[in-house]
């Protein structure tokens, strides 16, 4: 009787054990990851997590979506959120997370080092891993460059019946108007965005990628996109997509509106400095390179050059104010561009 009781004993005594060294495995395992709820969605950037997770050992687990619906995300799970960080386009879009009370200060002496200031958050809240000009995309065949010059003078009359867009929801053209707003005032960006309405060939419609196809086809001459999405056009595996691109030139206003790609650091992260070691990662030389050489993005990483492609466009001449602006003028920017019945 006694060694029955003696072997059951020992069998709790190993069963415990086993429950506790799966407990302390599963947090050891808990400890080597970061959570990442991204907005992008780039063969690049899913090569630079698998990079990363060689190199570091801590995985990397994505949660990919629309910028919107992983705020939202975000917002409803608060301090039970999963996510490490966010990553996501545009200064509108980050700044409503850090409006929203989702964030906190994101630093490190290597990240400083890596980024320059004014591409930072003031605070360190926010930091850019990419930046992306929106420039005038025209007709070659049937637009002289030197006819071309700044933002405001696509609202001249003879643009009249020439002029393409994405609707007034494109994040990409309220920060462009929040930048107006920022750098000269309310009543320019409403004048800019009536005379823009007033010059359309056909009703705002359509991605970045379907105004230069809208143009290659004859449907107006002149657009605004982001530079990258010529450089995806141009080496795409779509031959119509090359053929579109190749159709169309590009040409830099001065000054041109750059905005970012970028990443916070989550209120809530259980993994903090797993998330830091991340950023960090992603701001360094190495894949800095990749997002300009692949996926043809301005490098936000002051140590790298832009790819030979973006160089051979011509010089870009950024506007100078500071970008957090364009997120604190979102709500204005769409408010003028509904005055404006830009659709």
């Amino acid at each position: 009787m006694k060694k029955r009781k003696f072997k059951f004993a020992i069998l709790a005594t190993l069963a415990l054990a086993a429950i506790l060294s799966g407990c302390a495995d599963s947090q050891q395992d808990k400890s080597k990851e970061v959570n990442v709820y991204s907005a992008r969605h780039y063969e690049v950037d899913k090569q630079a997590y698998i990079d990363f997770e060689n190199e570091t050992g801590i995985k990397v687990n994505i949660i990919e979506g629309k910028a919107p619906e992983l705020l939202e995300r975000m917002k409803r799970e608060g301090a039970d959120t999963q996510a490490d960080l966010f990553i996501t386009a545009d200064m509108g879009n980050i700044y409503q997370a850090i409006e929203g009370g989702m964030t906190q200060e994101l630093s490190s002496k290597t990240i400083k080092e890596n980024i320059p200031e004014n591409l930072r958050g003031e605070n360190n809240e926010w930091v850019a891993l990419t930046k992306r000009a929106r420039v005038i995309v025209y007709d070659k065949e049937k637009v002289n460059p030197n006819s071309l010059s700044t933002y405001a003078a696509l609202t001249d009359s003879e643009w009249k019946g020439e002029l393409l867009v994405r609707g007034s929801d494109s994040i990409y053209n309220q920060s462009l108007l929040a930048s107006f707003i920022a750098d000269e005032g309310e009543e320019y960006a409403k004048m800019w965005a009536q005379g823009i309405v007033n010059n359309l060939a056909r009703d705002p419609k359509g991605n970045d990628r379907d105004q230069v196809k809208a143009i290659a086809a004859g449907e107006g001459l002149v657009t605004l996109v982001n530079s990258y999405y010529l450089g995806q056009m141009l080496n795409s595996q779509d031959p119509e997509e090359v053929k579109a691109a190749e159709k169309v030139g590009i040409f830099f206003p001065e000054p041109t509106h750059v905005n970012i790609s970028g990443v916070v650091l989550s209120k809530y992260s259980s993994n903090k400095d797993n998330a830091i070691l991340l950023a960090e990662y992603l701001t360094s030389v190495k894949v800095q390179k990749a997002y300009t050489e692949e996926n043809y993005e301005y490098p936000a990483n002051k140590n790298v050059e832009p790819s030979e492609l973006l160089l051979s466009w011509g010089e870009l001449k950024p506007q100078e104010l500071v970008l957090s602006e364009i997120g604190r003028n979102n709500k204005k920017a769409v408010e003028i561009f509904a005055r404006a019945a830009w659709k």
